[in-house]
């Protein structure tokens, strides 16, 4: 309800009470009833993939809102290739008026040094080697099955070895209670909630790879963010994950417990391979900076600015 009053009806009225020339949505959200030319951010529509994931006033919302947000917008930005190909297929839209735009890191994000790297062990890992896993506790971030395959790695493969969740706990539903509650190395997780920048950049720099086996992602900011930490990446096969990583993740099929499993052993007892992903994944996040991400949607504004008719002097 209140998203229908605030863009349906003040925000055009604020629109036009401005004089406004343009209007940048960075969520996507547009005023249907408002004819300033608009640039709308779209970074995926996992909701019409996975509607089950969300609330049905949610997905009810986005799926009748979003196909005419798109089709309303004088131009569109969007976070990968992916979803650029998603959002036209889905919504009709020509690719051609959608411009990429790649998210940044903060440049917070920088691998920590020797001595940091044992402090973060011994402040999230309890002094263990640890996997770290970031994002919201969502269902299409697919922690039940992973928290089944670090099990499933523990019971064949007795490593000493620990997992760190952060994120927070709003989406915890039934298929997290299941698989938590049918572990057997609970004593290995710890959920820290959700982490400050500086927290997070030092859980992120200590572990020995980002497990992020998300079965829909528009981007996935822990990838870049753990590459930029030269932190090697156990990734899905999926969505944008391949394109932002590129080589510079071990993938997995996140609908099977075993190969994410499989995965998980392979990053923890291949040294050399860990060395040539943090190596890959340096390189490869000096394109993800928000300079460029500033650049880009200047860019597009100033495309959507010319689609419009507008004279930017």
């Amino acid at each position: 309800m209140l998203y229908r009053l605030w863009f349906d009806w003040l925000l055009p009225r604020r629109l036009k009470s401005l004089k406004a020339d343009a209007f940048i949505s960075p969520d996507g959200y547009l005023a249907l009833h408002s004819s300033v030319p608009t640039l709308a951010v779209m970074h995926d529509l996992n909701f019409e993939h996975h509607p089950e994931d969300l609330p049905t006033a949610y997905r009810n919302f986005y799926r009748s809102y979003f196909p005419r947000f798109a089709r309303h917008a004088t131009r569109l930005a969007t976070v990968s290739e992916f979803s650029r190909r998603d959002i036209a297929q889905r919504y009709g839209v020509e690719e051609g008026r959608i411009d990429v735009v790649y998210n940044g890191v903060g440049e917070l994000f920088t691998p920590l040094d020797s001595a940091e790297r044992e402090d973060a062990k011994s402040q999230f890992g309890q002094g263990s080697p640890y996997f770290i896993c970031v994002g919201s506790l969502h269902p299409r971030k697919n922690i039940a099955r992973l928290l089944q395959a670090f099990d499933h790695m523990l019971e064949h493969h007795p490593v000493e070895v620990r997992l760190v969740v952060v994120g927070e706990s709003f989406w915890w539903d039934a298929r997290m209670k299941t698989s938590w509650e049918g572990m057997r190395h609970k004593d290995r997780v710890t959920f820290t909630g959700r982490l400050g920048q500086q927290d997070l950049r030092k859980a992120m720099g200590g572990a020995m790879a980002l497990t992020f086996v998300s079965y829909f992602e528009g981007f996935g900011i822990p990838v870049a963010e753990a590459m930029k930490c030269g932190v090697p990446v156990v990734a899905a096969e999926t969505t944008s994950l391949p394109e932002v990583a590129g080589d510079a993740a071990l993938y997995c099929d996140p609908f099977s417990v075993t190969d994410i499993a499989k995965c998980l052993y392979t990053m923890h007892s291949d040294e050399v391979l860990r060395t040539q992903l943090s190596t890959r994944g340096l390189k490869r996040a000096t394109r993800y900076t928000w300079d460029n991400a500033a650049h880009d949607l200047w860019q597009s504004f100033g495309r959507m600015c010319r689609d419009a008719g507008l004279d930017l002097r």
